[in-house]
């Protein structure tokens, strides 16, 4: 799973605001990064963190003018970020987050909305999967994507479903007026590109979400994004709703980057609400799995849904990341007929926006993977150590 500038970087390279964080064992902590003539530039005597430098007016213009000190290449940044193999010594790619909290946005498409009602009614069984989801689509039909949420043909249809004993909690927070925002993991949590991601070994049942990721400021401004695997277990938050913390937020189970591209002339929020997003699972059995997202599907506009993860009934001080929801849900079966696919340990997963990069990471038992143990009382405590606060 070897990194490189040529299948990490966008497909403009660095013409775009790149921004990034590392891990500098010299220092032993973060720094934020910026891209430049191929060299990575330490810029945190300026910007110590990158809710900082987001909270600017312009964070591309303040990105592309911080001075800094160039820590290593690119190339050797890169070839260092590759889980439990990187070299103690060297400086290694981090998410691209710091202080922003964690959050994520569900059932935002109406192809992964029908497989939450097949987990829910499944409870959590994939075998009973196919049986449901022939049932669910006979009644409904599997593209929804022109019903607005919370419209008057929305709330309609679902007095239909009621009448039907086809509604789901699943479907309101799909066709409903309100979004589902949930907190995928904690603050400074999140895993970047190349590292381990994790599963929990008591699922039997999961998936990568292949998802773009805003970045918002305090003031509810976008002003970048990037991309993330929302790790999804699918028999437990089918067994219940209410296990949905369980089924997301886990040790290495949130991956994010590679880095954030800010917004400027090249990249705006069009661009995101454009942007298509190609998987690829590569496991150590043989087996492959392509699959793709279209943010041009997404049954809520970015915008809508920053808005409703924060304004005056919600503030967050430092910003947040907003995974968006995905159009991926695998039914390719991988084992026996009619199982569906699930992750295996040691499966690569690849997921790659022309304009984002491309997010790599091997999936591991979160128990095996590294454990989080470097939160925001210690980023506080090595900034200060380092004279940057």
């Amino acid at each position: 799973m070897q990194l490189t500038p040529d299948n990490t970087l966008p497909l403009d390279g660095t013409q775009g605001a790149l921004v990034g964080r590392i891990w500098r064992p010299d220092v032993q902590g973060p720094s934020v990064v910026a891209l430049r003539d191929g060299m990575v530039l330490d810029i945190s005597a300026t910007y110590p963190t990158v809710r900082d430098l987001c909270e600017t007016p312009d964070p591309a213009a303040a990105l592309r003018a911080a001075q800094g000190k160039v820590v290593c290449s690119l190339e050797d940044l890169l070839a260092n970020s590759n889980g439990h193999q990187n070299k103690q010594d060297r400086p290694w790619l981090l998410a691209p987050c710091d202080l922003q909290a964690i959050k994520a946005a569900g059932v935002t498409f109406a192809t992964s909305m029908l497989e939450r009602v097949i987990e829910e009614k499944a409870r959590g069984n994939p075998a009973a999967a196919v049986a449901i989801r022939t049932e669910i689509q006979a009644l409904i039909g599997d593209d929804l994507s022109k019903l607005t949420p919370g419209s008057e043909q929305a709330m309609a249809l679902k007095q239909v479903l009621i009448a039907q004993g086809a509604w789901s909690q699943y479907l309101e927070v799909g066709i409903g007026p309100d979004a589902e925002i949930f907190t995928k993991a904690p603050v400074l949590a999140a895993v970047g590109c190349g590292a381990d991601a994790g599963l929990h070994p008591a699922s039997h049942w999961n998936n990568p979400e292949p998802e773009v990721v805003l970045t918002i400021n305090s003031r509810g401004q976008v002003v970048g994004a990037t991309l993330g695997n929302d790790v999804n277990l699918r028999d437990v938050e089918g067994r219940s709703a209410l296990l949905l913390g369980k089924a997301k937020d886990n040790n290495a189970s949130a991956a994010i980057g590679p880095f954030i591209r800010l917004f400027d002339t090249s990249f705006n929020i069009d661009d995101v609400r454009q942007a298509e997003l190609s998987l690829r699972v590569e496991g150590e059995d043989g087996f492959v799995m392509d699959g793709y997202s279209s943010m041009a599907r997404i049954s809520r506009d970015p915008l809508a849904l920053a808005g409703q993860l924060m304004g005056a009934h919600h503030q967050y001080p430092d910003g947040a990341m907003l995974f968006l929801g995905t159009l991926f849900a695998p039914v390719q079966d991988r084992d026996a007929p009619g199982s569906g696919f699930t992750h295996k340990l040691g499966d690569v997963v690849t997921i790659t926006s022309p304009k984002l990069g491309t997010l790599r990471n091997r999936m591991q038992a979160t128990d095996h993977c590294p454990p989080w143990t470097f939160g925001a009382s210690h980023l506080m405590r090595n900034l200060a150590k380092r004279g940057l606060l």
